[in-house]
């Protein structure tokens, strides 16, 4: 397989990843979804964040539960994930894409927005 032809099946499966995650997030009402495109940086941890976050530690703990159980049901695949003690910021890491799930003001205390404003930024519509 050449690399052009292994490039598109990897944007392909990180997109249809990406999609799973923002689904899963708004399954249970997770809020100011933001997707961020990574994937011409130098030295970026990862392609893509995607960043949420839910009004209480009880809903920034289940959002985080429902995107893991949704990727291993739907991709086989098991992530691994930080936080889910506090539940004020649970990362969930996917290799080419990372979840943050924040409480609000632990979001604002970081700012990752801020940290990688040089990306593309997608926001996604609260539902």
């Amino acid at each position: 397989m050449n690399n052009t032809k292994a490039a598109e099946q990897k944007k392909l499966h990180v997109n249809e990843l990406n999609d799973l995650i923002i689904n899963s997030i708004q399954d249970i009402k997770g809020k100011n979804i933001i997707k961020i495109d990574m994937s011409n940086l130098d030295d970026s941890p990862a392609d893509y964040f995607i960043i949420c976050e839910g009004d209480s530690t009880t809903q920034v703990r289940a959002i985080a539960n429902n995107v893991f159980k949704k990727i291993k049901e739907e991709l086989g695949y098991v992530p691994h994930r930080e936080g889910h003690d506090g539940s004020t910021w649970v990362l969930v890491d996917f290799f080419d894409t990372i979840l943050h799930v924040f409480y609000p003001e632990t979001r604002k205390l970081y700012d990752l927005e801020d940290l990688w404003s040089d990306a593309k930024f997608t926001e996604i519509a609260n539902l």
